[in-house]
């Protein structure tokens, strides 16, 4: 059996390795940026998400943390911070899984198979179970305005100024430090 930071060497070297576009954050490979594309065939084809992935030192026998940068409408996604509320990932986790597996099976089927009864997302989660035919309006709309590739591929900073801000009612929460969270 190889050392948790030899597997994790190898881990990030098959992820670079295949379809997916990664962006290292600093030195390290604790922390690291991949270009997320919504399944084919679902209301979120077309959009294109940074996801920010952070490994524990313990990786891979402790899981991964996952976050969407840009916004995504999900009822088992925070909104303000973009935390993913995934069983397979935070409480089945097995060392057998690698990278490539969240990327390419674990998030494709929290997208295409969203769980309203234990969501992060509480709004999402009652639309979805009120209403499936406006949710997934609601998630096209989300993936128009926040999930194009260019909301996945450019800095936060690098923004063109002719954005439309979302409005107050958009968002969930008064708190402005978890709103600014999501734009790490």
């Amino acid at each position: 059996m190889s050392s948790p930071s030899k597997r994790r060497e190898m881990d990030l070297m098959k992820l670079m390795m295949s379809d997916y576009k990664v962006e290292m954050i600093n030195d390290g490979m604790g922390e690291f940026f991949v270009e997320f594309q919504g399944p084919k065939d679902s209301p979120y084809d077309g959009g294109v998400w940074k996801v920010r992935v952070e490994l524990p030192d313990a990786y891979p026998y402790k899981s991964p943390s996952i976050g969407f940068v840009n916004k995504i409408y999900h009822p088992n996604v925070d909104e303000m911070s973009g935390s993913v509320c995934l069983d397979v990932i935070n409480q089945t986790w097995s060392p057998m899984f690698d990278l490539v597996n969240v990327f390419e099976v674990f998030l494709p089927q929290l997208l295409l198979y969203p769980n309203p009864s234990d969501p992060l997302n509480g709004e999402a989660a009652a639309l979805m179970m009120r209403d499936r035919a406006s949710y997934d309006q609601m998630v096209k709309d989300f993936c128009v305005r926040f999930a194009k590739p260019e909301d996945a591929g450019a800095a936060p900073a690098e923004s063109s100024s002719d954005e439309v801000e979302p409005s107050e009612d958009e968002y969930c929460s008064d708190d402005d430090a978890i709103v600014g969270k999501a734009d790490l």
